[in-house]
């Protein structure tokens, strides 16, 4: 019976001391990345964050501080599917969605302007090559119907960060956003 409490608390210590440094590891990650974000270093930033998320995918600050860095390096493909994880493990974030609203928003307008494209083959979203980005190139049916989802999208989300937030600072020029972005597609509705 010593023997069995004895493995016990041993096994204990164990699962303890694991959770601990995988804690400081996945700080000391979070840490190094922000010092690289802040030098404008989206790449390493980015792996440093992956490989904290790898420690532990469970840490919510990880996850949100991957979308920004998404953000700042205007790749909005991967900020918006990083801000849905955000959005699935913390629902009522305000900030999540005025975040993913954004990225919405700043995609559709990449992909309007050929900076991002859909793949024919699987519908997959991409960044063409320099030598590949045609803006003479029509946008196909399938990218003009997902750019006006993406739309769509980023209204239904900044709606939700103000019912979330009701007494945001920032409520005008999010409401102005909204209607922004209302009067663009109702007018290109109209062509």
């Amino acid at each position: 019976m010593k023997k069995v409490i004895l493995i016990a608390s041993v096994l204990c210590v164990a699962v303890i001391s694991t959770a601990c440094i995988n804690n400081l590891a996945v700080q000391d990650l979070n840490n190094k990345a922000k010092v690289y974000a802040d030098k404008g270093d989206y790449t390493q930033a980015i792996e440093r964050l992956k490989s904290s998320i790898d420690l532990d995918p469970s840490v919510f600050e990880t996850h949100y501080n991957l979308a920004i860095v998404y953000t700042q390096a205007e790749d909005y493909i991967n900020a918006v599917e990083e801000y849905k994880k955000v959005i699935e493990m913390k629902p009522n974030n305000a900030d999540s969605y005025y975040s993913l609203a954004t990225a919405e928003n700043n995609l559709a307008v990449d992909m309007e302007q050929g900076r991002v494209r859909m793949n024919k083959i699987d519908d997959s979203l991409y960044t063409p090559k320099e030598d590949e980005n045609n803006k003479t190139e029509e946008l196909s049916e399938k990218e003009k119907a997902y750019i006006s989802e993406l739309y769509d999208y980023a209204v239904q989300n900044y709606q939700k960060y103000l019912e979330l937030n009701p007494n945001a600072s920032d409520k005008s020029e999010v409401e102005a956003q909204i209607n922004k972005i209302t009067d663009a597609q109702n007018h290109s509705i109209e062509e």
